[in-house]
């Protein structure tokens, strides 16, 4: 005879069963709401990440930039500077030239004076011109008596006539009375004549390359005036 099942066993049976589901059921939902939490936590890592690498990127391009910006002012400091030195070296080689070429016109007509009134010694002509240079230099002196003395060509113009004249250029120009006489001093060795007073202690030069030497300001700045005119 058969004998029916022990429901509360088939029962029993059957109530695990439901239980073992759930639980599957419930693990498979906590994996998977792990597994998206980690998915969720992952992405905003690699968004974090590639936020910061932006950042750092920006940050990157704009030092870059500033250091470039920086280069590009420091190079245009330098270039200036370069070029302002450049310049002023220029323009002190420029006025050495001036300077230099100055002097080599001074001298040329220094010399070419020199020797064109050389040239005139014992023409009527160099007769004034001598008898001037005596008259000024007396003018200079401001004594009763002055002694002259000259090279050796102009001691044989200096004769009783010239003194004459010179005696009354003197009292004409200033006014005194200067008895002038000539030297017993050996002849200068150089063109033009000195005057001296009878103790010997003044002397008033009046030697071509004298006059010349203290015309020369003068003279530069007559060469300077006609040679650069156009830059002033």
């Amino acid at each position: 005879m058969n004998r029916p099942k022990d429901i509360t066993s088939v029962a029993t049976d059957g109530g695990n069963s439901n239980v073992m589901e759930v639980s599957s059921q419930g693990q498979a939902s906590l994996i998977a709401s792990i597994e998206s939490d980690v998915q969720a936590e992952e992405a905003k890592i690699l968004q974090d990440a590639a936020g910061q690498v932006s950042q750092r990127e920006q940050y990157t391009d704009k030092k870059i930039e500033s250091m470039l910006s920086e280069a590009r002012q420091k190079a245009a400091r330098q270039g200036e500077m370069i070029r302002s030195k450049a310049i002023s070296q220029a323009e002190l080689e420029i006025k050495r030239r001036r300077l230099r070429a100055c002097n080599e016109i001074i001298c040329r007509i220094m010399s070419m004076v020199e020797q064109k009134l050389g040239l005139m010694i014992g023409n009527d002509m160099y007769r004034e011109v001598l008898i001037g240079w005596i008259v000024e230099a007396a003018l200079g002196l401001g004594v009763n008596t002055a002694m002259i003395n000259a090279s050796t060509e102009e001691r044989a113009v200096i004769d009783e006539s010239l003194v004459d004249e010179v005696q009354a250029g003197i009292q004409q120009s200033g006014g005194l009375s200067m008895t002038i006489r000539l030297a017993d001093e050996p002849a200068l060795a150089l063109q033009g004549i000195i005057l001296t007073t009878e103790n010997g202690r003044m002397a008033y030069n009046n030697q071509v390359k004298t006059r010349l030497l203290r015309q020369q300001r003068d003279i530069q700045r007559l060469i300077h005036d006609t040679l650069f005119a156009e830059e002033q």
